[in-house]
């Protein structure tokens, strides 16, 4: 089997959690994946079976096409980044070792591509603004990577407000806010997404919150404590 070629795109899949059709089925080898089902998928492809690494595209290519969206917002980009995260995992094949869930793996490889497209991002729209094609550079305009909360609230739309603010926070904050309140993550698996310790995380959800206390209304704080 060849990895997806870069010209296919990976939609989200109908399958897996929340999709209404039933996740594929896998008969890992004895003892070796638990119940993540992601990780006895990647044993079974690195042992040689070519169909696992397509169940395990099918499963997860919804559940990181949300991550992603979540993260940078609906940019065009989410499709190839998910694809390139499945090239990833693929070339990753002899190499890679369970010492995590396989949902882990997959989101760490995730978050640092995301990451990345994000900075670039930033880097293109604050060019685009500071040159206006006359050869003088425009005053440097807000951070485009911080969008205003308050447009949301005096639109009375509090899930626009709430998601200006998360797009708002610093990367390792928004994304550890993302997987412990969407993907249930516990804090030890966060930190070897974010490659920090558990402290580290703990203290970055403490922050995100508190940024998110201060940036928005007070009725909305139940949703993130």
């Amino acid at each position: 089997m060849t990895p997806p070629e870069p010209h296919e795109t990976l939609r989200p899949a109908a399958s897996g959690p929340g999709s209404g059709a039933p996740a594929p089925r896998f008969e890992g080898p004895a003892g070796e994946g638990g119940e993540d089902p992601g990780t006895a998928w990647m044993l079974a492809f690195q042992a040689g079976d070519e169909a696992a690494f397509e169940a395990l595209v099918r499963h997860y290519s919804a559940p990181l096409f949300r991550l992603l969206t979540r993260f940078l917002g609906p940019v065009p980009q989410r499709e190839d980044l998910v694809q390139e995260v499945f090239l990833r995992v693929f070339k990753a094949r002899d190499r890679y070792e369970p010492s995590a869930r396989f949902s882990t793996f997959l989101y760490r490889i995730a978050f640092n591509l995301s990451a990345n497209e994000r900075e670039k991002a930033r880097h293109r729209e604050a060019r685009s603004l500071s040159d206006d094609g006359s050869g003088q550079r425009r005053a440097e305009p807000a951070d485009p990577d911080s969008p205003d909360p308050s447009l949301g609230l005096e639109r009375g739309d509090v899930s626009a407000a709430v998601r200006s603010a998360i797009e708002a926070l610093p990367a390792k904050q928004r994304m550890a806010l993302l997987l412990a309140k969407f993907d249930d993550l516990p804090h030890d698996e966060i930190a070897r997404v974010l490659d920090l310790t558990v402290p580290a995380v703990k203290s970055l959800i403490h922050r995100a919150r508190e940024t998110l206390r201060a940036r928005l209304s007070p009725f909305l704080l139940e949703q993130w404590a």
